[in-house]
């Protein structure tokens, strides 16, 4: 759906690099993670796709068209500020960005709606914005953000303002929006919303990309062939000599129940036939490190 090739964007003269030869590929009807820390790129990147600024270098597809004026319709962004108007009616509102998009005035009607309806907003049409809280005016910013039905969906921490409730509310109406197809670039610093909700994942930090690929592989890439072994019924002196065979660690006991980890450096079958020679196996995983994990290692190797 997206294709960045080796963007490059300076600002004050060239004196302050945002992008550094950036690259990455957003498959058709993916939700794409983009991460990093306050000031890697990310906004720069989104404003190039949105052509609010250009890139010095390098150039961005649209389903395999350089990026161009007619392309504005297709995308739909929702800025980390929002920028709805506080003395405007909510409906007047929905309506003339609607318009904006294109939009005829009884299909934006239409459209808004349904979403009024799904977002259990249907009270708020003749409200102005100032007198909404922060989350619902949150609320008014994604129907008018996805109004216009765009093709590539550009979320700048759509989670911001919200509380758990409505949180999980928006969660499942972006992953609506991607089963039907839609392309999602996700910026945020909710590591449990990448894990929960991307497919794929790019890190930037300091202008660079530094990590790209299906969040699964590259949650597996930062792995480090550690097991987490919960056991019941142990037998102590067995116990001591599994202790004295592997490498175990963060041993505690707690409700007739041990658990410790182990760095596994050998089959995981063996280990397992030991195991049983120990006590009763409650549970045994492999620890995969989380999202933020890997958000910490990476740039902070990176720096």
């Amino acid at each position: 759906m997206l294709k960045a090739d080796h963007i490059t964007k300076t600002y004050n003269a060239g004196k302050k690099t945002a992008l550094e030869d950036f690259s990455i590929h957003v498959p058709k009807g993916s939700i794409y993670g983009l991460l990093g820390p306050n000031g890697a790129g990310k906004t720069s990147f989104i404003r190039i796709i949105n052509q609010i600024t250009q890139a010095d270098s390098g150039d961005v597809f649209i389903n395999g068209e350089k990026l161009n004026p007619s392309h504005i319709k297709d995308i739909g962004y929702m800025p980390e500020e929002r920028g709805l108007y506080k003395n405007m009616s909510v409906g007047d509102q929905i309506l003339y960005f609607g318009e904006l998009k294109g939009m005829k005035k009884n299909d934006a009607l239409n459209e808004a709606k349904k979403w009024f309806e799904k977002l259990h907003i249907d009270q708020w049409w003749k409200k102005k914005l100032s007198e909404l809280s922060k989350g619902m005016a949150q609320k008014i910013q994604f129907v008018v953000t996805v109004l216009h039905r765009p093709h590539l969906l550009i979320l700048d921490e759509p989670f911001s303002g919200f509380d758990p409730v409505n949180a999980n509310l928006i969660k499942d109406q972006i992953i609506e929006l991607k089963n039907n197809g839609t392309t999602i670039i996700l910026s945020t610093h909710r590591m449990e919303s990448v894990e929960e909700m991307c497919d794929y994942v790019a890190l930037i930090d300091n202008s660079k990309k530094i990590i790209d690929g299906r969040v699964f592989d590259v949650r597996e890439k930062f792995k480090k062939n550690i097991f987490g072994i919960t056991l019941s019924d142990v037998n102590s002196e067995q116990l001591q000599n599994f202790q004295n065979k592997y490498e175990i660690f963060n041993l505690s006991e707690h409700n007739n129940l041990i658990s410790f980890d182990l760095k596994n450096t050998v089959n995981q079958n063996d280990i397992l036939l030991d195991l049983v020679q120990t006590g009763k196996v409650r549970s045994f995983d492999e620890k995969i490190p989380s999202m933020n994990e890997v958000f910490i290692n990476a740039v902070g190797n990176h720096s």
